[in-house]
């Protein structure tokens, strides 16, 4: 029998995808969860004139929902409101292209001293059209000139995603920018955001506008920060949680908030439709099934690639479900050593580094891939996914192969 109405469960049940969103950053400050750190170096940055900031880290760990609901944690300044334009960046902008965008995204509200009808003395609000603030050509001096108007209204946080995909010229004009806006201290911000592991990897030129620059890595979710987007998004669909169901779920999603959000998605509308309140371990390991059978065909490709072999007894599956079960260092790597437990779990056997050293050179290579990087020396290479959502997908397979046990 359902704890709910039964008009009420298919409403429910759609109103998940609202609360956990795999596919889209979180964009309300409401859902968004964890990241108090990086929040708030990011905030003291748009505090401090002169400041920018560069958010960076592996694909996926959420750098574009941080910057989505920055505003929300923004008071008012002087009585001006912050404005956030944000735009995605790609490998055929230029820097006149990249801060075009920027602008059409800023209109202003003035108001006029004509009024209408019987009231002319009434003040009319006129939008003003942000393109129209900067003269001719896009510079960086241009770029400074325009954000100046428009920081007497406004705290304007400029956010340029996807950044790594610029040219390093526009990216080199982009530093220029920061630097001029932050020698003449206009009261704006730019934030860049990009998948790299270090700000060099970013801005070549970095050493020019470190002064200027906050730098705001953004590492794996924490497990407590998971905890956090799994308990705001259970309480604002009124459902609990077991301890069990949530351990499982931290444990599958490997830092990575998208895998939280995705099984979250799917053991809680699977709770809702089975008339229950509460998300068990059974839940979660229906989710496991459809988060497998609906992944990104990308995904199963590089998996299948990564463990084919004509030979019954391989262990390329295994030694690739121990790489992703491999404690890691901050940066995500690992080393040979830190997988012999995890693959002693696995099949019961206690192999020695040589009989599976040769499965990650293959792992590194085109020839399965590559999945893994490589770096280091002889006997000190550390590896890391290239593709950090493939981890969680590798993960889940070994759960419905019955080689790992989440509950």
């Amino acid at each position: 029998m359902s704890d709910f109405p039964s008009g009420d469960v298919l409403q429910r049940s759609l109103e998940v995808s609202k609360v956990f969103t795999p596919t889209a950053p979180v964009d309300v400050k409401a859902l968004f969860a964890g990241r108090h750190e990086q929040l708030r170096q990011v905030i003291d940055a748009v505090n401090q004139k002169g400041q920018h900031a560069i958010i960076f880290g592996e694909r996926g760990v959420g750098k574009t929902s941080l910057a989505n609901v920055l505003a929300e944690f923004l008071p008012y300044a002087g009585g001006r409101p912050a404005i956030t334009p944000r735009i995605n960046c790609d490998s055929s902008d230029t820097f006149e292209s990249v801060f075009e965008k920027v602008f059409r995204e800023i209109s202003l509200v003035q108001q006029t001293g004509q009024g209408i009808g019987f009231n002319p003395a009434v003040s009319v609000p006129q939008q003003i059209d942000g393109r129209s603030l900067v003269d001719g050509k896009f510079t960086p001096d241009n770029v400074r000139r325009g954000l100046s108007i428009v920081s007497r209204f406004y705290i304007p946080i400029i956010i340029l995603d996807e950044f790594d995909r610029l040219s390093d010229a526009v990216k080199h004009s982009v530093a220029d920018t920061v630097k001029t806006l932050s020698d003449h201290g206009v009261d704006a911000t730019i934030i860049m955001v990009g998948v790299a592991d270090t700000v060099a990897e970013l801005i070549k030129e970095h050493a020019s506008v470190e002064r200027a620059m906050v730098q705001v890595p953004m590492p794996r979710m924490s497990e407590s920060e998971i905890t956090e987007v799994i308990t705001n998004g259970t309480q604002q669909l009124r459902l609990t949680i077991t301890g069990t169901a949530q351990k499982a779920i931290r444990v599958l999603s490997q830092g990575l908030p998208h895998y939280t959000h995705l099984i979250c998605l799917y053991s809680a509308r699977k709770t809702i439709e089975s008339g229950q309140t509460e998300i068990g371990i059974e839940a979660v390991e229906k989710a496991i099934e459809q988060a497998v059978r609906n992944a990104q065909q990308s995904i199963l490709s590089a998996y299948h690639l990564a463990t084919m072999s004509p030979r019954k007894d391989n262990l390329f599956s295994d030694v690739l479900l121990a790489c992703a079960l491999a404690p890691v260092d901050q940066m995500g790597y690992f080393a040979a050593q830190d997988i012999r437990k995890p693959i002693q779990d696995i099949t019961g056997k206690d192999y020695q580094i040589p009989s599976f050293s040769q499965h990650l050179n293959e792992f590194s290579e085109e020839k399965r891939g590559p999945i893994l990087k490589k770096i280091g020396t002889a006997r000190r290479f550390r590896f890391r996914f290239i593709n950090p959502l493939l981890q969680p997908f590798v993960v889940m397979q070994g759960c419905l192969a019955g080689k790992v046990t989440i509950s």
